[in-house]
């Protein structure tokens, strides 16, 4: 079984190729393969096969050619190329009987090709499969009438079961390979289509509801002041409101656009352990209020570059949060250290903690830890700020333990 061991190494050759073949267009996110790549694909398969051929004599050489010409005459629609260029390759080995009787075959065959490819094409997945199949058996049949009629001195059992088996199943797995490619592929477009469609209309309904809301207040008050017996206290205590009610529907407005695209208007040298400090400050009320202490390390100055209203708010935001997951009490820690190329400052409460779908959702688009109390964008918009800025931040947290914000900025080196 000579010929049929040549042709399945030959079958091994052809879907080495392919595979990496499909795996390239899997790391480019599924785009489709060029033409050019596909004749370069195709023409390698080709001349692997010959090369690798069974060679009984100078002239008959047994291999699966065939393969990746019909392959990618059905599925890519370059059958002549790939035609022209078999023919071309075995002329590279003698212009002798075999190189006319590739001529003889590949001639039609490109034209049939060519002439099938847009039909293959309205076919559904498992008739490309059957038409792929039936293509190579007859290319098979056809080759070994013609060794029936020739006087050579092979195990014609053998090249028989080569020719009639290997081709046949050989296209057969690789269709199915391609044809599966295919479907997860468009799968995968269609899972992401439908993720993205979801997230635009999560967070236009979170949108709408929470400017909603002081609109709708805002409209009241407005009803009220058409009226004529109003009180001057009372209509300036409705203006009041009115402006509160505009103010919030703003800033959502606000934290969605710097979320989005977050806008970085002035880089300037910032002194991290000054600026921490400052934000110490603002908070501290709020933390005596929910008796949280502060417990700080800073080192010696920490220079990064950054918009220093964005940098405020980012650590404010998350601060805060900190506070407010400690409701019954407890200790808030931040320490500032000086690395290699980064300034890291890491943020740890005694809080409530997370779980681990909770902490794997946090910083998504209006979602909360907070349930009812809050809408989620202070963390997410603190998350955008860190990342527009060239930071990045990892997070850890244990239910009843605490959260830890481990946030890390390229450091400015100073010149002395």
């Amino acid at each position: 079984m000579e010929i049929t061991k040549h042709m399945f190494f030959n079958l091994s050759l052809i879907m080495v190729i392919i595979f990496v073949c499909l795996i390239w267009s899997l790391k480019r996110n599924g785009t489709p393969i060029s033409k050019r790549a596909a004749v370069v694909c195709g023409v390698v398969s080709i001349w692997l096969c010959i090369s690798f051929a069974y060679e009984q004599t100078d002239v008959t050489r047994f291999d699966l050619r065939a393969v990746p010409v019909v392959i990618g005459g059905l599925y890519m629609g370059i059958g002549p190329i790939l035609s022209l260029s078999t023919i071309i390759i075995r002329a590279l080995y003698g212009l002798d009987s075999g190189f006319f009787t590739s001529i003889i075959l590949y001639g039609p065959l490109s034209f049939i090709l060519w002439r099938t490819y847009p039909w293959f094409w309205k076919q559904g997945s498992k008739m490309r499969i059957v038409i792929a199949v039936g293509l190579i058996f007859i290319i098979s049949v056809l080759t070994v009438t013609d060794m029936a009629f020739e006087n050579l001195s092979i195990d014609r059992f053998d090249a028989f079961f080569a020719y009639l088996i290997v081709p046949p199943l050989g296209i057969g797995i690789i269709s199915y390979l391609i044809e599966l490619f295919r479907t997860y592929i468009q799968m995968r477009q269609q899972l992401f289509r439908t993720e993205k469609q979801n997230a635009v209309e999560q967070m236009g309904a979170a949108i709408s509801h929470e400017i909603r809301n002081p609109l709708t207040v805002s409209k009241g008050f407005v009803q009220l002041l058409e009226e004529d017996e109003i009180p001057a206290v009372k209509r300036k205590e409705y203006l009041a409101l009115i402006k509160e009610g505009l103010d919030s529907a703003e800033k959502v407005i606000q934290d969605y656009l710097t979320f989005s695209k977050p806008t970085i208007e002035s880089m300037e040298e910032l002194d991290v352990k000054l600026e921490l400090e400052q934000i110490i400050n603002i908070l501290l009320p709020t933390a005596n209020q929910n008796s949280v202490h502060f417990s700080t390390q800073f080192s010696s100055r920490s220079i990064i570059k950054g918009d220093r209203q964005k940098f405020r708010q980012c650590m404010l935001n998350i601060i805060k949060n900190g506070i407010e997951s400690m409701p019954q009490g407890g200790s808030l820690s931040i320490v500032l250290l000086k690395e290699r190329n980064h300034i890291s400052i890491e943020i740890k409460d005694t809080g409530t903690g997370m779980t681990k779908n909770q902490l794997n959702r946090l910083g998504e688009p209006y979602y909360s830890t907070k349930g009812s109390n809050g809408t989620g964008l202070g963390t997410m918009v603190a998350f955008s700020i860190i990342r527009a800025l060239g930071g990045t931040v990892e997070v850890k947290s244990d239910i009843g333990r605490g959260t830890i914000f481990l946030i890390k900025f390229p450091k400015v080196h100073l010149e002395h």
